[in-house]
C-alpha cells in the first residue's frame, strides 16, 4: 500500500483519480486549516458530490465516522472510516472570487477554492459548473436555533485527520482553503495520502 503524504501548499489545490476501495486520508498538519473536497464518478464526470443528497440520506448535517457521501444521482461515493476532529461543514460552497468581492468591493483578485478546484479538475475534463457544495473538512460552521450560520475557527488540532474509502472509481479534487477567515486568520498547508490495497 502507498500511504506517503503529499502536501498541498497554502491556498493551493490538486486533483487525482481514486480507485474503488482506495483509502483517502486528509491531514491537517498544523491545525485550524480547512480542506475543501469535491469528487465525481469517474464513469460519469457530470455526476458530482451532492451535499443535499448526503444530508438527506444520512439524516444529519454533522458528518463523521460511518457516514456516506452521495452523488447527485444518489450513488455512494465516499464512506468516512475514521475521524479524529469530528467537526466539518457540508453546507457552504467553496470560497470564490465573487465571495471575496462581496466582502470587499475593492478586491480585484484573491486565490479561491473554487478557482483551484476548477483548474485542478479541468485536466480530467470536468467542467467548472459541476463543482457545487464541497465537503469542507475541519471547517467549523455552527448553525443557530434560528438557522443563522457563522464561520468560526476550525477545531482541528495539529495532526487531526479524516479517512474516506472510495465506493466507486472517482476523480477527487482537494484544496488547502484560501479564505483566511475560515482558517483563524492564516492559510496553511493540507496533507493527504492515498492507500491502495
Amino acid at each position: 500500500m502507498n500511504d506517503d503524504r503529499i502536501r498541498i501548499p497554502p491556498q493551493g489545490g490538486t486533483a487525482f483519480p481514486l480507485a474503488k476501495g482506495g483509502k483517502l486520508s486528509i491531514v491537517d498538519p498544523y491545525g485550524e486549516q480547512v480542506c475543501d473536497l469535491f469528487c465525481v464518478d469517474a464513469v460519469n464526470l457530470l455526476d458530482g458530490l451532492s451535499s443535499g443528497r448526503s444530508i438527506d440520506y444520512n439524516d444529519t448535517i454533522h458528518f463523521t465516522n460511518g457516514h456516506m457521501l452521495y452523488s447527485n444521482a444518489g450513488k455512494p461515493l465516499l464512506k468516512i472510516l475514521s475521524d479524529t476532529c469530528g467537526t466539518h461543514d457540508f453546507l457552504v460552497t467553496p470560497c470564490s472570487l465573487q465571495m471575496f468581492q462581496m466582502l470587499n468591493p475593492e478586491c480585484t483578485y484573491h486565490p479561491s477554492c473554487q478557482e483551484n478546484l476548477a483548474k485542478a479538475l479541468a485536466q480530467y475534463d470536468i467542467p467548472a459548473h459541476v463543482i457545487t457544495t464541497t465537503f469542507n473538512a475541519f471547517m467549523n460552521v455552527p448553525v443557530g436555533l434560528g438557522g443563522a450560520i457563522r464561520v468560526l475557527a476550525p477545531l482541528s488540532k495539529p495532526g487531526d485527520q479524516i479517512v474516506f474509502e472510495a465506493q466507486r472509481d472517482l476523480i477527487v479534487g482537494l484544496t488547502a482553503c484560501s479564505d483566511e477567515g475560515s482558517n483563524n486568520g492564516s492559510c496553511k498547508p493540507i496533507e493527504y495520502a492515498v492507500a491502495r490495497e
